[in-house]
């Protein structure tokens, strides 16, 4: 079937329509040939919702860690004798790090036993959020944030895993209902580091996650596969060189992962930096008051689940769009949180629902390119994540210090508005992959 312009089929200018059960194209694939990369089995049985909701769970505490130094980053300051103008630096850190295992340790999955892989990384995650907890000087403070983002990267080893394990036609309703728990974990992190700050210390939020990491891998250790597919014929250096190749070769990979680095770097200028003038004075809230914000921003994880189905039917290229105005809109409200709290409340909401929108879409398109190599892909897209939220992180609060928060919105809208205009100006020449079944 042809592939469709943005005038056609109404799922816009990034959609084709392409035979079952995956017949994933690049732009210059001709019809009714299907790519020799392609796999040529479906799971043998369906994901249950039981185990679907168990990787979004074990998805969401994982990446939880990375932004659980956000709501104490005042206190981490005040504790550790960094400066205002560089505590952005934790976040920074914790972002290098999962930059870094994104690369290093997600390709892993198309290599080896993903169950195993899941595992090891579950482990010695638990082991790093002790030395966290029990950090005595600011040293080994950031070198232990720096290695838990990098082995908290197992949320998307998880995600390239369920992936996987979903039939062609229920792909990117399950990657969304996993990234629910991920944009969960992102957001509630906050509110329950907040909370647990307050009621016996900074330590106490990072001993608490090192032991549900630890619950949570005996719950996998139970449920997940073990690999049944060949290994693939390659080796390490080859497996991370053909992660630069796939960069190279994918138009609509490289599209996705600048819009993902736009994104997030706006999402992590608002939820690296809005601690500093909530914790400050007049406002000068509680640990537990600031991380509550999150629990506002948790319901973009709402977005999620809608935006996979959306994609499923073909109207990934309105969905990214929609979303990307959105997130410009955010920041006006946001610009007023000095002034009302519920503008703080209205921006997060909607900036966060836009943000996981376009991130679930991203996800869920990228997949389809290569099944056989989806932990490259999703890696590779995250590895722009992570850079787009290490700079949102330092950029936020280095303005801050110098310009007060009013800048910190411009910083914002500009990071916003550039993700629209990439979107726009690439949208006629990037087409994807739509499955879609023949209902009886």
């Amino acid at each position: 079937m042809p592939i469709a312009d943005e005038d056609k089929g109404g799922g816009g200018g990034e959609t084709a329509q392409v035979s079952d059960p995956i017949d994933v194209r690049t732009p210059d694939a001709k019809p009714g040939r299907t790519p020799s990369h392609a796999p040529s089995h479906t799971p043998d049985r369906p994901l249950s919702p039981r185990t679907v909701l168990l990787f979004a769970v074990a998805c969401g505490a994982a990446v939880s860690n990375v932004y659980l130094a956000q709501p104490l980053l005042a206190t981490l300051s005040q504790d550790f004798g960094i400066s205002a103008a560089t505590i952005g630096a934790v976040v920074t850190l914790t972002q290098v790090g999962y930059g870094l295992g994104l690369f290093f340790l997600v390709p892993l999955g198309d290599l080896v036993d993903r169950r195993r892989l899941v595992m090891i990384q579950l482990l010695l995650l638990a082991a790093t959020l002790i030395a966290v907890g029990t950090a005595a000087t600011a040293p080994i403070l950031l070198a232990a944030i720096a290695a838990v983002g990098f082995l908290a990267v197992v949320t998307q080893t998880l995600v390239a895993f369920a992936a996987s394990l979903a039939g062609a036609d229920r792909r990117g309703r399950v990657v969304g209902l996993v990234t629910s728990g991920v944009v969960s974990g992102i957001l509630l992190a906050r509110t329950a580091s907040g909370l647990l700050a307050d009621l016996a210390g900074w330590r106490s939020v990072y001993l608490a996650s090192a032991a549900l990491t630890l619950v949570l891998t005996l719950a996998l250790y139970r449920v997940l596969p073990r690999r049944t597919t060949p290994r693939p014929a390659l080796r390490y250096g080859q497996l991370l060189r053909s992660t630069v190749t796939l960069f190279a070769e994918e138009r609509l990979f490289r599209v996705r992962a600048l819009l993902a680095l736009l994104i997030f770097a706006a999402f992590s200028t608002l939820w690296s930096c809005v601690a500093l003038p909530l914790s400050a004075p007049p406002m000068s809230l509680s640990h537990t008051a600031i991380g509550a914000f999150g629990l506002v921003g948790a319901a973009g994880a709402l977005a999620a689940a809608p935006a996979g189905r959306l994609h499923d039917r073909g109207f990934a290229g309105p969905t990214t769009g929609i979303a990307l105005a959105l997130l410009v809109l955010s920041w006006l409200p946001l610009a007023a949180t000095r002034q009302s709290l519920w503008a703080l409340a209205v921006g997060a909401l909607v900036l966060d629902l836009a943000v996981q929108a376009v991130h679930v879409t991203n996800q869920s398109l990228i997949y389809a390119l290569r099944p056989d190599a989806g932990s490259r892909l999703i890696g590779g897209y995250m590895v722009f994540y992570s850079i787009g939220s290490a700079t949102g992180a330092l950029a936020s609060t280095t303005v801050y210090a110098r310009a007060g928060w009013g800048a910190v919105c411009v910083l914002g809208a500009v990071f916003s508005a550039l993700a629209l205009l990439v979107w726009a100006v690439t949208l006629r020449g990037t087409t994807t992959a739509r499955r879609h079944t023949t209902r009886p």
